[in-house]
């Protein structure tokens, strides 16, 4: 699961933007959205780069987080 932070993405409405940039090129990726953390975690079988750049192209530049170590 790939995890980003989106700086712009403050509000529900902004969430379904940025699934649907994502759906669009991915209609099987499963996605969580967080507008209060601005963090949007994406299982996909696209990579990280492709996924960015769907991301900035509707508006929503991003970046990789690393994933959370489980305790």
């Amino acid at each position: 699961m790939l995890r980003f932070l989106i700086p712009d993405m403050t509000c529900g409405g902004c969430a379904r933007s940025v699934t649907r940039a994502l759906l669009s090129v991915d209609p099987q990726a499963q996605i969580k959205t967080d507008p209060p953390t601005r963090v949007v975690l994406i299982e996909s079988t696209l990579d990280e780069q492709t996924l960015l750049a769907v991301l900035s192209e509707a508006g929503y530049p991003g970046e990789h987080l690393p994933q959370a170590i489980p305790d």
